[in-house]
Order: structure tokens, then sequence, then C-alpha cells
């Protein structure tokens, strides 16, 4: 086996445990976890942090899903806290301008808008689940915000990558210093975003929905030329539902239902079962290419059929049965990859962010908040330090297509926080992060766990492929992969790009926390390839 050289070790406690990709929001669960919150309590308070300590990839301008594991009653629950479009849109006018696709940045990045669900959800699984107030939870991020906090190293690099992006409108300087994105370590405060937190807490959600900053985002959307309006901002509505599964060789797989690409993880689970992994090598050519094709084939159905259940009919039930999985098996071959796989083309670069926490009566709470790519649009709502996402350039412009845009609809969503059970009892709370890299991730850390028994810092530290789910053939590798299983990979038709230092976050922002039912030991494990960690008590 091949493993990226974290020099990190699975953390372990019994009293309860938390990880996120940025240590002061990691940090910041623990307390709440301490002062005797639960894990909904610190899974919220991180993820509202993270908007301030990591604000390129989430925030109030984003979207949320999570699945919660409720020890009183052993069920999960999945939450969608995602956007719809505004009543307005008219795709028409897009296709009219030239377009294909939907602007994800830049003059059109208005049309990518979609309603930010992010705070609504906070305030919905607190109410629900949580023992604090959406006030307690946001007050450590206002504290950073209005204080200042000292900038991780990765977020710093992904920061400097995004200027030219935040730029391109005067506002975004609320979301800099100085025009520039701050240094490994600089202090950067956010005081127009500590300004809109206070608002919050102040008066609930309902501020973003119909409040002062609900009419800020509206004013500033339409005069952008941009559809959404405050009567969108106030019809908004989050929802709870049942999650699905699938069962992979004894543990059951949960993942939150379509508009979320869950189900892509699901099907590619589904298909690589049908292989006996005791007879391949982990990190092998053969394990690579088995895993790949699986994937593509759980893409080529996801991109397909997930959108708005509202608006379509999902094949869920068929699309996760054993019999059709092993049809889709059956296309692989060993030797050589696919000749052609159907599929949709959509952006595939997201940035975002996963936490993952478990308390010590044994709650779980897998959650997921994103402004999709880097900053979201890049449309900072002046005077608010509100990033709002570009989730709706998800939509498809293709009339045939199930998810083509159309008004107060969801989107294609790919976050997705899993869960695993063992015998009915929580076993996992993980996800990894990266847009489309999200079901991959998925695909390969199960497989790493429940095909070669590896740990929870191992499994996150193995080395990972990103298929380039616009060619369907295209795969990044990781640079310590040995030389020899790239030019074999080569061989079979892969197109192989290796993938070095830095840019490595590609393969994936992973978090991981593991249960034992029966002592009590919560196990964790945090993204090597970006600044996080895991703690545990």
């Amino acid at each position: 086996m091949t493993f990226f050289s974290s020099r990190r070790s699975t953390v372990h406690g019994t009293n309860g445990g938390v990880a996120t990709s940025q240590p002061i929001a990691s940090q910041v669960g623990i307390d709440v976890l301490k002062a005797g919150g639960n894990a909904v309590d610190a899974a919220v308070t991180m993820a509202s942090t993270l908007g301030v300590v990591e604000p390129m990839s989430t925030g109030i301008g984003g979207d949320i899903f999570a699945l919660i594991w409720d020890p009183n009653t052993e069920k999960i629950s999945s939450f969608n806290g995602s956007g719809t479009s505004s009543r307005n849109s008219n795709p028409q006018e897009l296709i009219d301008k030239g377009l294909s696709t939907i602007p994800t940045e830049g003059k059109y990045a208005p049309y990518s808008v979609s309603v930010p669900g992010s705070a609504n959800g906070w305030e919905e699984i607190l109410r629900k689940f949580g023992t604090i107030s959406l006030s307690d939870s946001l007050t450590p991020g206002i504290k950073l915000a209005e204080e200042g906090y000292p900038v991780s190293k990765l977020i710093s690099w992904q920061w400097k990558e995004n200027v030219e992006k935040l730029m391109y409108r005067k506002s975004g300087a609320e979301l800099l210093k100085n025009q520039k994105a701050p240094d490994e370590g600089e202090i950067i405060k956010l005081t127009t975003l500590a300004e809109s937190m206070n608002e919050i807490s102040k008066y609930g959600s309902k501020v973003i929905y119909e409040g002062s900053i609900s009419k800020k985002i509206s004013d500033f959307i339409q005069s952008e030329g941009g559809w959404l309006d405050e009567k969108d901002l106030s019809d908004y509505q989050s929802f709870w539902t049942d999650p699905i599964k699938t069962n992979y060789r004894g543990y059951d797989v949960f993942e939150c239902p379509p508009n979320g690409d869950g189900l892509a993880a699901l099907i590619a689970l589904n298909i690589i079962e049908n292989i006996d992994f005791k007879k391949i090598k982990h990190g092998s050519s053969e394990f690579y290419h088995y895993l790949i094709e699986s994937m593509k084939l759980g893409f080529s159905d996801a991109l397909w059929h997930v959108t708005d259940p509202e608006k379509n009919d999902i094949p869920i039930d068929q699309l996760l049965s054993k019999q059709y999985s092993k049809e889709r098996f059956d296309l692989i071959n060993p030797k050589n990859i696919m000749s052609q796989v159907s599929h949709n083309t959509f952006d595939t670069n997201g940035d975002t962010v996963y936490i993952t926490a478990i308390d010590g009566n044994g709650m779980g709470c897998s959650l997921i908040n994103s402004t999709f790519q880097s900053f979201g649009s890049g449309l900072v709502v002046p005077g608010t330090g509100i990033a709002l996402q570009n989730r709706g350039a998800l939509f498809s412009l293709d009339k045939s297509h199930p998810n083509f845009l159309e008004p107060n609809m969801r989107p294609f969503h790919t976050i997705i926080p899993c869960m695993l059970t063992k015998d009915n009892k929580l076993f996992s709370s993980f996800g990894v992060m990266g847009g489309f890299q999200q079901p991959q991730g998925h695909l390969q850390v199960i497989s790493n766990i429940v095909d070669y028994g590896l740990g929870a810092q191992e499994a996150l530290d193995a080395l990972r492929f990103s298929l380039d789910v616009d060619d369907m053939k295209t795969i990044s590798l990781e640079e310590d992969l040995d030389y020899s299983i790239v030019k074999d990979l080569e061989s079979k038709g892969h197109l192989v790009e290796v993938v070095k230092g830095n840019e490595r976050i590609k393969f994936g922002g992973a978090q991981i926390a593991l249960y034992n039912s029966k002592t009590g030991v919560i196990s964790l494990g945090t993204e090597p390839r970006k600044d996080g960690s895991a703690l545990a008590y």
C-alpha cells in the first residue's frame, strides 16, 4: 500500500470527537462537546465558524446537507438545505445570449446564484436535534470575524488563487485584506461578515430570507442583472427526508437522496461488490482500474438521473438493485477502458467543507456546507461579507435533460455527507469534499476500510484517483504512486495526469469518525491534503 506522508495518527476518545478542515474550527467543536453540547451542536457551530476561517469554501451564502444518527431511535435522518432557482428563471434568456452552460463567475455569474440554504439549515437542524441556540452556535465565528484570526497554510493558498475572482466586483474586497489575500499566519478580520452573523444571532435566520439582509441580497442580484429577488428568498423552505442506502458487504451505506449526488457512490459500490478484493492488491493498477470503471458507470447514471425529485421521477430502486449492478459490472473489461460512457457534462471544480462529530452518547452528525466553487459566484453582497454560491451553474441548458433549468427548482448537488451502520448500529460518519471528487472519495474510502481493513487515518492517507467526468477518460493520480502502475493504467487506455504539491487538494478534503458501539470508542482521521485536525477526548 502507498500512502500520503501525513505523519498523522488516528485520534481516539470516548467522550466525543470532531474533525474538520481547519484546526480552529475543530477546537471550537470540541469545546462545545466539553461544555455539554451534543454532536449536532458541535457540527453546526463548526459549520458557521468555517464560514469565517475558510470563507472560500462555505458560509451564509451557501447550502447545507446533513445525515444525523439519533441513538435514541437508532435511525438516520436526512436534511436537505439546498436552495432553489429563482421563480423568474428563464433558460431561454441564457440560450439567446449564446450560452450552452450557466457561467460560474464573471459577467453572467448572477444567473448561477440560487437561494442560499445555510442559515436556515443551521437553525432547523438545531431546532430538531440540538440543545443550544442558533445564537450560541454563531458566537465563536462572530468573535473570530470581529477580532481576527491567523490564516492557515492551504487556506491562504486557496485564497490567493481567487483574488481576481473577488476583485471582479468592488464588494469582493470585503473578503480581502487591503485588496490582497492573507499570507499564512497573517491575521485577518472580516468585519462586514461579523455584522451579518450578529444580525442572524439577534433575529434568527429569517433576516436572510425576509429581513434586512434579504433586501441587500435581492437588490445586489437585481442590479447585476440576475433573477433572484426577495420573494424567492421569503418562499424558501428546507426539508427533512429519508436517506437512500445500499448494503456493501454487510455495511449499510447511507447517502442523502437526490438532488444530491450520493446516488453515484452507491451505484459504484454495488458494482465493485462483484469484485473479490482478496485477490487484488490495494493500490495496484488492477485495483485502480476496477474502481475507476465502476465510478464511470456510477456517474453516467447519476449525471442523468440526479435532479429535483419534485420535478422528475428518479428510479432509485432500479438503479440500486443488485441485479442491475451485476449487469453494469459485466460491462467492465479488466484489460481496457470502456470505449464509450454516456454522460452529461458539468463544471467539475468545487470547494466545500465537511464536518463530522460524534458525542459520548453515540449521536453522530455528518454535515456538509458549501458555496460550490471558491467564494461561489464571486458575488459578495455589499456591506454583508456574504459570498453567494454558484450552485445554479449545475442546471442543464439542454431541454431534453431531466435537470434542465426551471423556476423554483433545486439543482444537481455534489455535496454528499455519508454514514455507515453495521448490524443497525452507527459505524462511521464521514465525507470527502471536492465537487465531483466526492462520490469517488466515498467509493475509495469505504473500500479502504471494508475491503482492506484500514483504520480511520490510514483510510484517508491512502493514495486516491480522481476521474475527470468531462471526458470519462482522464484520471489524476498522486505523485507518490509507483511509475509502473501509472504505465500499466495507461496501457489500459486511461489518460493519466500526475498531480503534485498543493494541487493535490483535488483528491478531496475528507474527515472521518469511526464508532465502536460496544466500547464507545470514537476513532477519527483528518484529510492530510488540507489544513484540518481531528480532536477527541
